[in-house]
C-alpha cells in the first residue's frame, strides 16, 4: 500500500495527502479510515480518545474541524511517533482539535495480570464519546491492547462508540470475547474489512 491510497479521504476532507503521517507498516488501511471518519462526520462526538497517534489523529481532528466542534486526545508511547504527529497536526492548521499525549508504556494491573499499556497521568478526566484503539502493538504482549476497556470503561459516555483496528487478528478475536464476558451489556459487532475492525457501542443507560 502506498500513500496515495489515501487521496480519496484527504480530497473529502481538504486534506494535504503530503503532510499526512504515513507508514507503511503502521498506519491504518484507508477503510478503516473510512469507517472512524464517517462515524465522526455524522455523529459530531465532543470528546474523541484513541489509543495510539499518526494519520488517524490528523483525520479524525479534520473531522472535529468540519464539524466545528469536538476535541480529540491521542495516547502515544512512542516520543517520534507523537513529535510528527504533532507536527503534522501544526502543518495541517489543527493544533486547537487535537492534543498529542506522551504516554509512555507502564506495568499495569488489569484483572489479574500485569500489561505495559499507556499512563494515564496526562488524560484528563473527560467524558468519552468516542474510543478508536490501534495501539499498543501486539508484539509487546498477548492481548495487548486488551486494557482499553477495563482502564477507561467508566470514562465512557453513554452512547460511546469504539471501534478497534486489526480485530481479524486472533489476539484480538479473543480479546473481545474477554471484553463481552467483561462488560455483557455492550454491543459488538466486527466488520470485514482489510484488517478486520470490531465496533463496540456502549448503552444509554
Amino acid at each position: 500500500m502506498s500513500i496515495e491510497a489515501y487521496q480519496p479521504l484527504c480530497d473529502r476532507l481538504g486534506l494535504d495527502v503530503g503532510i499526512i503521517p504515513y507508514t507503511p507498516k503502521w498506519s491504518a488501511a484507508p477503510d478503516f479510515l473510512e469507517l472512524i471518519v464517517e462515524h465522526a462526520l455524522t455523529h459530531k462526538p465532543a470528546t474523541i480518545v484513541e489509543c495510539g497517534s499518526g494519520l488517524t489523529t490528523v483525520m479524525l481532528a479534520r473531522c472535529c474541524a468540519v464539524n466545528d466542534g469536538g476535541r480529540l486526545f491521542s495516547l502515544e508511547n512512542g516520543a517520534e511517533f507523537a513529535a510528527q504527529t504533532r507536527d503534522a497536526l501544526a502543518g495541517s492548521g489543527l493544533d486547537a482539535f487535537s492534543t498529542v499525549i506522551d504516554a509512555p508504556l507502564a506495568m499495569q494491573a488489569v484483572n489479574g495480570r500485569d500489561f505495559q499499556w499507556y499512563a494515564l497521568d496526562d488524560l484528563a478526566a473527560i467524558d468519552i464519546d468516542m474510543l478508536v484503539i490501534d495501539g499498543p502493538p501486539g508484539f509487546i504482549q498477548r492481548h495487548s491492547r486488551y486494557p482499553a476497556l477495563p482502564l477507561l470503561f467508566d470514562r465512557l459516555a453513554a452512547g460511546c462508540t469504539v471501534f478497534m483496528d486489526d480485530a481479524a487478528r486472533p489476539d484480538e478475536r479473543e480479546l473481545v470475547g474477554m471484553w463481552q464476558k467483561e462488560f455483557p451489556a455492550i454491543e459488538q459487532e466486527y466488520i470485514g474489512n482489510e484488517r478486520g475492525c470490531a465496533v463496540l457501542r456502549i448503552g444509554q443507560s
